[in-house]
């Protein structure tokens, strides 16, 4: 049979670069319509489950799910890495194999840690936000009697469930907080949280003075002149994302993140859309977080899947309801939040908390299996609750950058 030489090639190619949560339910979600091929480019043959490498460090998890569980049949997985995007060749340029070209990209590359800044720590403090580093810091742990001194830096939800998951294991473990514990938290939650690590042993060390100017082999030294000793020090203070946009000549905020209008269009190219804690939609990136990575995911592959029927694409509204913090096994804290994500004054915790966040944990991985077998089936990205804070939000901002603008004009 011979082709037909008047027939229009009809698939469209999208590539998502990062198969962590925000791109593995774009991905899933794009399989919805045919004649799409949606490729996914990852450095890990495996699935992180990231929420719960905290619990790979304490030995509870291994923090990995196969592809194949959570991956929709029609998605094909790379495992390499983009070293660079093409906007104008439509293509990206892959570490180890052939380049690969794109009709449509999503850019969801997600977040590491940051560079701590401070004297010794690159050396000989350990991060945990990706596998690799998890894994690092496990192999550590191990190497070290159950005896030896442990040091979490960072009090947000990462380092309260390390120290937790780590003192529930018998390790004798300080947190420094760098400022107030668990900051998120409203006063109530943070009381409890406070109870339920000295319960566990876990030494905190709170105030303005209690921030880590230095990291040795077997000490942490603070602003006040203390001195801790730690055989094992635990970065958790601080998050960066990878500087793919900043290297492909994309437009970015300050911190790298793509810089996207409220479609979580890229400013620059209306074939690529951005997604999860790489994207900064109108300069005012969401929270890093599964909580905003899942519905950004599907928005993102909306926004594809609008253009692609001739539609205009609909806008980010994001509603947030709670946080969940593991203490251990045995125990939790679920913060319940308004619309705005502003902790309010009722919080469960204790065993039910740790429940709750079982379940929520747990509800990440069905919602992308959901998508998987029944694409276009989650719909958590159109509850309306966040749209009117949302556009608040904008207005405030652009009234700052008017002013901004108006003053230095004046000068």
């Amino acid at each position: 049979m011979t082709e037909n030489p008047n027939s229009v090639r009809t698939t469209t190619s999208v590539l998502v670069i990062g198969g962590g949560y925000a791109g593995v339910m774009a991905a899933n979600r794009l399989t919805s319509r045919p004649g799409v091929t949606v490729t996914l480019i990852n450095p890990r043959p495996d699935f992180v489950h990231r929420v719960r490498l905290h619990q790979l460090v304490g030995g509870s998890d291994d923090a990995v799910v196969a592809y194949e569980d959570v991956l929709a049949a029609g998605v094909r997985l790379v495992t390499d890495t983009v070293t660079r995007i093409d906007p104008a060749g439509r293509g990206v340029t892959l570490a180890a194999g052939d380049p690969l070209a794109y009709d449509y990209l999503v850019y969801a590359v997600g977040s590491g840690t940051a560079d701590p800044g401070v004297p010794g720590a690159a050396e000989f403090a350990r991060p945990i936000s990706t596998l690799e580093e998890a894994r690092r810091l496990r192999t550590a742990l191990d190497a070290e009697p159950v005896t030896a001194p442990v040091t979490v830096v960072g009090a947000g939800p990462t380092g309260l469930e390390t120290a937790a998951e780590l003192a529930e294991a018998g390790r004798p473990v300080t947190l420094v907080c760098g400022g107030v514990l668990g900051p998120y938290l409203h006063p109530r939650a943070r009381r409890s949280v406070a109870k339920h690590l000295a319960r566990l042993g876990v030494t905190v060390v709170e105030g303005t003075d209690a921030k880590v100017t230095a990291v040795t082999r077997d000490a942490v030294r603070l602003a006040d002149g203390r001195e801790l000793p730690s055989r094992v020090t635990v970065w958790t203070a601080g998050f960066a994302v990878p500087d793919l946009a900043v290297r492909s000549g994309l437009t970015t905020d300050a911190l790298g993140r793509l810089l996207t209008d409220e479609t979580l269009t890229s400013v620059d190219d209306p074939r690529i859309v951005a997604a999860g804690d790489s994207a900064a939609p109108s300069g005012l990136p969401l929270r890093m977080s599964c909580q905003s990575a899942l519905p950004q995911g599907a928005r993102a592959a909306d926004t594809v899947l609008s253009r692609l029927a001739g539609e205009r694409p609909g806008e980010l509204h994001q509603s947030y309801y709670a946080q969940c913090v593991s203490l251990g096994r045995a125990a939790g804290v679920f913060q319940l939040a308004d619309r705005a994500d502003v902790a309010i004054g009722f919080h469960v915790d204790g065993r039910l908390g740790a429940r709750f966040k079982e379940i929520a944990c747990t509800s990440i991985h069905q919602q992308l299996v959901g998508e998987a077998r029944k694409p276009g089936s989650y719909r958590l990205h159109h509850l309306p609750g966040g749209a009117a804070k949302r556009r608040q939000l904008l207005r405030a901002a652009r009234a700052d950058r008017a002013d901004q603008d108006q003053a230095s004009a004046a000068r």
